[in-house]
């Protein structure tokens, strides 16, 4: 059975170069494409396809209204094409936060050269999306702007954070900024530094960064090379590079470094997860979430070798169970939480001292 997707672009050599692309793989069908939202929606209605690939910057309906019409309506898998601009880096984020599962970034600039060389990554994206389960934001998008959601969270029930320095390292991917963004709404200000690899393009990550700083008690930030780790700080890894953790002097602290993409990912998970194994052992804790592959699961399985404490989100609250099962399967967890027990998770280890 074939994966049917419908695009919605306002560029006619966008919708004839994703027609070329995704007419060349057995397993995908063009079920059609529009112009605009008003026309798609006409269409879906008529007949459900399996994945959308939208864009966001469109006139008359923008693909951010369409986007959460759709996901009231009836939520299906959307994959967001954005252009690498401050504006559309802003409104992709915008439309992770209403519920679409993933993003493709594309220039502005030799664009349909782009779209073929990322032929094999599309593609793959657009497979995992049809095998995801999306779901609607509990809330606006628009709070993440707003002075009411900075207000510090009061730390989880019962539990006192120590001083002992910690660290937690966490990776998701698909469907991952929604779920980062329940775990680290639900710690208080003096939780264990937590370092973090989101699957997400470059310039996405500083602005994803600076909407979660909003929200939460802890301050949250794009990671630059040489950071220290500390309590209540959340470090972000930067789209397009690696991310590792390092001990110094007793105190960790990460390096920002290119290289090569690990598990077809920059930043990836595992680079981040072999380099806490190194330098932290039994004193972090792992946690993967929701998203597609399997980055992750091998440096998760070192750690845990190494003494590490390691959690992975349940298939239920997944919208991807790609990374957490293949880190469940090989023998790398030590425990399996539903998204809403995980922060507690991060407090009831730093309790144990």
């Amino acid at each position: 059975m074939t994966i049917t997707v419908y695009v919605v672009d306002d560029s006619a050599v966008v919708r004839q170069t994703l027609m070329h692309l995704l007419q060349g793989d057995p397993e995908i069908t063009l079920m059609g494409s529009a112009p605009n939202p008003l026309l798609a929606a006409t269409a879906i209605r008529k007949q459900r396809p399996d994945v959308l690939l939208l864009d966001i910057e469109m006139p008359g309906m923008d693909g951010l209204t369409f986007l959460r019409q759709v996901m009231e309506e009836m939520p299906i898998p959307t994959v967001i094409c954005s252009t690498l601009t401050e504006k559309g880096s802003k409104v992709a984020l915008d439309a992770l936060a209403a519920g679409a599962v993933a993003v493709v970034a594309k220039p502005r600039l030799g664009l349909k050269q782009f779209l073929e060389d990322s032929r094999r990554e599309l593609l793959q994206t657009l497979k995992s999306a049809a095998r995801s389960k999306p779901r609607a934001a509990a809330r606006p998008a628009a709070a993440a702007t707003t002075p009411a959601a900075a207000a510090p969270r009061a730390p989880v029930a019962g539990l006192h954070a120590l001083s002992v320095n910690k660290p937690v390292v966490l990776g998701s991917s698909t469907g991952g900024t929604q779920a980062i963004e329940s775990v680290l709404m639900a710690l208080p200000s003096d939780a264990p530094g937590i370092a973090i690899v989101q699957h997400m393009p470059e310039k996405f990550t500083a602005m994803y960064a600076q909407r979660l700083d909003q929200l939460c008690a802890m301050h949250v930030r794009e990671a630059r090379d040489g950071d220290r780790l500390e309590r209540g700080v959340v470090l972000i890894a930067p789209g397009g590079r690696h991310m590792t953790l390092r001990k110094a002097g007793g105190q960790y602290y990460v390096n920002v470094v290119d290289g090569p993409p690990v598990n077809r990912h920059k930043p990836s998970v595992d680079v981040l997860f072999r380099s806490a194994a190194d330098c932290a052992g039994r004193d972090a804790l792992a946690i993967v979430l929701t998203g597609m592959g399997d980055d992750g699961a091998r440096g998760m399985k070192l750690m845990h070798d190494r003494g590490a404490r390691t959690v992975a989100q349940d298939e239920a609250t997944c919208v991807v169970f790609g990374m957490p099962k293949e880190a469940i399967a090989c023998g790398a967890v030590d425990e399996v939480l539903p998204l809403q027990r995980v922060a507690r998770a991060v407090l009831e280890f730093d309790q144990r001292g």
